[in-house]
C-alpha cells in the first residue's frame, strides 16, 4: 500500500469501531496502533468515513482535503491582511514553495491540517473580538489534536489581559465544557481509558521519525531527564516572553483603554490585531522549538506562522533576503528524508535565529534621555528689578 493508504486506512479503522458501537476508547485502534486523539477527531473523521463510502474512496477524500487546504489559506491570508506586517511577495512562498505542506494536506490526509484550519478560524474570531466563539472553536481544534495546546499559554495571557482574572473564567469554562460534551459518550463508559489515551502527555515517540533531534543518540532522545529539561526550557521561554515581550506589546492598548498613556519604554509598535497574532504565534513557536520530537506532518503546526514571525519586526529593505533564505533552509530541513544530523542541527539553528529576532526585534525602544535640570538660578531681567 502507498503512504496515503496506510495513514488513511489507519484513521478509518480507528473510527470504524465507533461507527460499530464501540464506546470504550481503549478498544479503538488501527493498523498503526491505538487511537491517541481526542473525541473531536473521531466525529470529524467519522463524517469523512461515511462521505467516502466507509473510507474506500481515497480520491474523494483527497479532493475534500484540497478544499480544506484552500480554506486554510483563505483564513491565514485574512489574518495576515489584518496585521499588515508581511510583504505580498511572501505569500507566493506560502502557497507554492512547500512540497511537504501540500503532501501533508492532500496526499497524506493527516488530522493535523484539520486542527490547524479550525485554529486559524478561531484566531479570525479573536481578531473580530468574538472571544466566546473563538474559545469554542479553539477547544474544538484541541479536540482534533492536542498540538493546539501550544497556543494555549498565549491565549490565556490574552484572556487575562482582555477580561481580567474573573472575566476570563467564563471563556475557560467554554473550552472545558466543549471537551466534556465531545468526550461524554466515552467518559460514561471508560473515563480513565479515554483521558489516558486521548490526552497522553507522556507518550514516547519513535526515534526513526524525528526531524529535530536526529543528531542526538537514541538513548538521550528517549531519556526522561531530557524531556524534563525541554519542558523547563519551554516554561522558561514562555515566562520570559510573557514578562518582557507580550506584556509590553499589550501596554499601549491597555493604557489607551484605561485612559493612561504608558511610557515610551514600555510600548512595542504593534497594532491591536498584530498584538493578538504575535502572542499566539510566538507561544506556539516556543512550544515547537522545545518539542520532544517533530514528525514530518508536524510541519503544518507552524509553517503558516513563520512569515509573520519573521516579518513582524521592523525590517530594512536589504534584510528581506536573509529572511527568505531562512524560510528556504527550514523548508529544506523538512524535506530531507530521512532526517540527518546536518538537517536536524540546521533546523535548530534556524529556530534559534527566529527566536533571537523575535526577542530583540520586539524589544521596546530605550527611554529618551533628558538632561537633569540646572541648579543655577535663572537670571533676573532688568524689568523685574
Amino acid at each position: 500500500p502507498t503512504d496515503t493508504e496506510i495513514d488513511w486506512k489507519a484513521y478509518m479503522e480507528e473510527v470504524e469501531g465507533f461507527a460499530n458501537g464501540t464506546l470504550d476508547y481503549t478498544q479503538l485502534k488501527g493498523d498503526t496502533g491505538p487511537l491517541v486523539y481526542p473525541a473531536g477527531f473521531v466525529y470529524i473523521f467519522l463524517g469523512l468515513y461515511y462521505a467516502t463510502g466507509r473510507g474506500t474512496d481515497v480520491r474523494l477524500a483527497q479532493y475534500l482535503f484540497a478544499g480544506l487546504y484552500l480554506l486554510n489559506l483563505l483564513l491565514v491570508f485574512r489574518i495576515y491582511c489584518r496585521t499588515n506586517k508581511v510583504p505580498p511577495y511572501v505569500f507566493f512562498f506560502m502557497c507554492c514553495a512547500s512540497y511537504r505542506i501540500h503532501s501533508i494536506f492532500v496526499l497524506r490526509l493527516f488530522n493535523d491540517p484539520v486542527a490547524m484550519a479550525i485554529l486559524f478560524l478561531a484566531i479570525n474570531l479573536f481578531l473580530e473580538e468574538r472571544w466566546s466563539w473563538g474559545c469554542l472553536l479553539f477547544s474544538l481544534a484541541v479536540s482534533v489534536k492536542m498540538n493546539i495546546l501550544l497556543f494555549a499559554p498565549g491565549l490565556l495571557f490574552l484572556l487575562l489581559q482582555r477580561f481580567g482574572l474573573l472575566g476570563c473564567i467564563p471563556k475557560l469554562c467554554i473550552c472545558a465544557l466543549l471537551q466534556v460534551i465531545l468526550g461524554l459518550p466515552f467518559l460514561l463508559v471508560n473515563p480513565v481509558g479515554y483521558l489516558t489515551r486521548s490526552f497522553d502527555l507522556g507518550r514516547q515517540f519513535q526515534f526513526k521519525w524525528t526531524v529535530n533531534w536526529r543528531f542526538l543518540p537514541e538513548e538521550v532522545f528517549q531519556n526522561r531527564a531530557f524531556h524534563a529539561a525541554l519542558l523547563l526550557a519551554h516554561l522558561a521561554g514562555l515566562g520570559l516572553f510573557a514578562l518582557h515581550r507580550w506584556h509590553r506589546s499589550c501596554a499601549l492598548r491597555l493604557g489607551s483603554c484605561c485612559g493612561i498613556t504608558p511610557p515610551a519604554s514600555r510600548v512595542c509598535p504593534l497594532n491591536a490585531s498584530a498584538q493578538i497574532v504575535f502572542i499566539l504565534f510566538s507561544s506556539n513557536f516556543l512550544g515547537v522549538c522545545c518539542s520532544r520530537s517533530l514528525h514530518y506532518q508536524f510541519y503544518v503546526w507552524y509553517f503558516h506562522t513563520l512569515p509573520y514571525l519573521l516579518w513582524c519586526t521592523p525590517t530594512a529593505k536589504l534584510a528581506h533576503m536573509p529572511k527568505v533564505l531562512l524560510l528556504g533552509v527550514i523548508e529544506l530541513c523538512w524535506n530531507t528524508y530521512p532526517s540527518t544530523v546536518c538537517s536536524s542541527l540546521s533546523l535548530h539553528i534556524c529556530h534559534g535565529l527566529v527566536l533571537l529576532q523575535l526577542w530583540y526585534g520586539t524589544a521596546p525602544p530605550p527611554a529618551p534621555h533628558t538632561p537633569p535640570p540646572s541648579r543655577r538660578p535663572a537670571p533676573i531681567s532688568k524689568k523685574a528689578q
